[in-house]
């Protein structure tokens, strides 16, 4: 499962894998420096014992190879030998602060990362990225720094960063990028069904594997063996009670609840589990009684 920030918390990660499963590994959200300390959220997020019997990689996000070493040291100081180098993040204020894609402009910097992963032989390093921020060329660039990284493997999401989440993946610049590393390399982007997938593996069967982000939000049931409306049903009511007994007032319990439907609801085609009717009153509710009400009618008339 891929990192998606605000929503694949430590709390949803637990929900997945004990109620949907058949997820070989979960992706924290990125950790960050704030202040020049690894940021206090993030850190908590990654508790061991919020995550035990998760199969958990913890993701960092860096400009160079001095703020990679800190959040490394902090990493390993919680007990993780299991780190992500996020070289993928197309958020402009990431990506102009030299992070996740703006890293993949530097490869002396990529170098210098490389160079400090080496020194960590006791971790077990992998890294996601893009085909480059603007320019496919800035990802293979970065070839002969990447092939000295010393990684169980490499993602790859083939789109640049300008792009975001817009327009097409570019299978054919990924074929050329998967030729020239020497590592596994993991596929990442736009797969939303088991179709989708034994299509690509057909496509390129020397994958190692793939990486699921937004396509796996809104169907959580797609590697379950239980149906859609059992997953989702275990997947609330555990998302919901931590929020109730966590969170201070109706208004942060219902925002993130009202997160945890966005995906599932609004699936981008005829596998929606929501009609607009039903997903307005969630997203309408405004107290935790009228959320129950909604939530209440969803089960009683059953999800499509």
């Amino acid at each position: 499962m891929a990192p998606m920030q605000g929503y694949t918390d430590c709390v949803y990660r637990r929900a997945h894998c004990e109620c949907a499963g058949g997820v070989d590994e979960y992706y924290t959200p990125f950790v960050r420096l704030e202040g020049g300390a690894p940021r206090q959220k993030d850190m908590r997020d990654i508790m061991p014992e919020r995550n035990a019997g998760v199969p958990t990689a913890v993701q960092v996000i860096a400009r160079d190879a001095d703020e990679f070493a800190r959040l490394c040291d902090a990493v390993q100081a919680a007990g993780w030998s299991r780190i992500d180098l996020n070289l993928g993040c197309p958020f402009p204020m990431q990506v102009r602060a030299g992070r996740g894609c703006g890293l993949m402009i530097h490869p002396d910097r990529v170098t210098a990362v490389a160079d400090e992963m080496r020194r960590r032989p006791e971790v077990l390093f992998s890294a996601k990225m893009r085909l480059g921020q603007d320019d496919t060329a800035q990802g293979m660039a970065l070839v002969p720094a990447l092939n000295e990284m010393p990684l169980l493997h490499l993602t790859v999401h083939p789109r640049l960063g300008i792009q975001q989440y817009k327009g097409t993946v570019d299978r054919g610049a990924f074929a050329g990028l998967m030729q020239a590393l020497r590592h596994p390399v993991v596929y990442n982007g736009d797969l939303l069904s088991r179709d989708g997938i034994e299509t690509l593996l057909a496509e390129f069967p020397n994958l190692k594997g793939v990486m699921l982000g937004r396509g796996l939000l809104a169907r959580p049931w797609l590697f379950s063996e239980a149906g859609r409306s059992e997953v989702l049903r275990a997947m609330h009511r555990q998302v919901y009670l931590h929020a109730c007994q966590t969170l201070c007032g109706d208004a942060q319990v219902l925002a993130r609840m009202h997160a945890f439907w966005e995906y599932a609801a609004t699936s981008p085609d005829e596998d929606a589990v929501l009609d607009r009717k039903q997903l307005k009153a969630l997203l309408k509710s405004r107290d935790r009684r009228r959320y129950d009400e909604a939530v209440a009618a969803v089960w009683r008339n059953g999800i499509r």
